[in-house]
């Protein structure tokens, strides 16, 4: 494996990670409030955080969607608020690191992060309530700088269903359409995470541009409705999209399913959120651990998922999002953002071509964002913003 390993990192250096989603900014909200001189994250942070600049290195990754999520129990104007937060964080991070990251609204500026060896800084807001149904608050997250949204996260919304709550609208209502029109309209990417089997299908009918899983396996390896089915990853192909394979064990690894089930009800029972992962919630989770072990992922585990992933939709078409920073546990040696060049030498031993390789890490995710853009151009072309509300639409 060392031999595999070491080819793993020197094609790094030349088609370094597009992580799909990364929960930092998440992090620093809740363990410090955003005070980045509380976790200076150009120095180890490995006692609290998946995440720094010396691990994202070693682990060679070269572009990030941060994560500009906040909880779906935030509602209206407060969760608005709350992600405009997030975003000004991101833009701080950017700001003080400015030799390490760079803010990257398009493919273009991937691609000059990359040239001057910056790691790319794009955002992607996690959960239609963050514009509290408002295609002009979906611009306006647009213009500062937001590249996908994630259509809900894990409760239904008022114009989407989740896959982890109870559905409302069979997948998307006539908002829910007509958000997914606006996207394509500005160059948003609609993320399919988080969304039930329904709505996936109903957005791939609907979008004019790819759209991507920023941090989905697959459900035929893991049934988790999480995952992606396999009659939506066959689709990927005609609509040019991706799905970047989470390493989130309860989403890989069956026997984790369960296990992860009695973990969150201990949460509750504690009085904390399930995805608590502050000191006090990380105390709880290592106590309800040492006396009920986890199943432990891998990753092969992982690779499992992108052999199967690349099989039905095919090797364009597939990429990566770990969920650093957005889950209480990882994979053994998958542990933070480090860890991507065991994955990367777990598939080369599998026998995926170097090829293969640079559009799983690369080019794929950098493909679909700049065919998106495209898409917009000519639909800014076309027609103007919408000026739809919900209540004209759902009635």
């Amino acid at each position: 494996m060392s031999s595999s390993r070491d080819t793993a990192r020197e094609l790094l250096t030349r088609w370094p990670v597009v992580d799909g989603h990364n929960d930092l900014p998440w992090a620093l909200r809740e363990q410090v409030r955003y005070d980045l001189d509380r976790r200076d994250i150009a120095t180890d942070q490995s006692a609290t955080l998946h995440t720094d600049l010396p691990r994202l290195r070693a682990g060679g990754v070269g572009a990030q969607f941060w994560s500009v999520y906040v909880r779906a129990d935030y509602a209206g104007d407060t969760a608005v608020s709350a992600t405009l937060e997030q975003i000004d964080a991101v833009r701080q991070l950017v700001a003080r690191y400015p030799d390490a990251l760079r803010l990257a609204h398009t493919a273009d500026d991937i691609e000059a992060a990359r040239a001057e060896g910056r790691i790319a800084s794009l955002m992607g807001a996690e959960g239609g309530h963050s514009i509290n149904n408002s295609l002009a608050t979906l611009r306006t997250l647009h213009q500062l700088g937001v590249r996908y949204m994630t259509l809900t996260h894990n409760d239904t919304i008022d114009w989407a269903d989740s896959a982890t709550d109870e559905p409302r609208h069979n997948g998307l209502s006539a908002f829910g359409e007509e958000v997914v029109r606006e996207m394509n309209r500005c160059g948003m990417l609609v993320d399919l995470s988080h969304v039930s089997a329904d709505t996936m299908r109903d957005a791939l009918r609907v979008s004019t541009a790819p759209v991507i899983f920023s941090h989905s396996s697959a459900r035929a390896v893991c049934d988790h409705p999480r995952n992606v089915p396999d009659d939506v990853l066959a689709q990927l192909p005609a609509n040019g999209g991706i799905a970047m394979a989470t390493f989130v064990p309860k989403f890989v690894l069956p026997e984790a399913v369960e296990w992860t089930r009695r973990a969150d009800e201990n949460m509750r029972a504690h009085g904390l959120h399930h995805l608590d992962t502050t000191e006090e919630g990380m105390a709880v989770h290592r106590a309800f651990e040492a006396a009920d072990p986890r199943p432990r992922a891998t990753a092969a585990t992982v690779a499992d998922h992108l052999d199967h992933m690349r099989e039905v939709a095919g090797v364009d078409h597939i990429g990566l999002g770990g969920d650093f920073d957005g889950t209480a546990f990882t994979p053994d040696d998958l542990a933070d953002v480090a860890g991507y060049p065991n994955l990367i030498a777990e598939l080369l031993d599998r026998n995926w071509s170097e090829a293969d390789l640079a559009k799983l890490t690369w080019q794929n995710a950098v493909r679909t964002l700049r065919a998106a853009e495209d898409v917009a151009r000519a639909e800014r072309q076309r027609r103007g913003p919408s000026h739809a509300t919900i209540e004209q639409l759902d009635g």
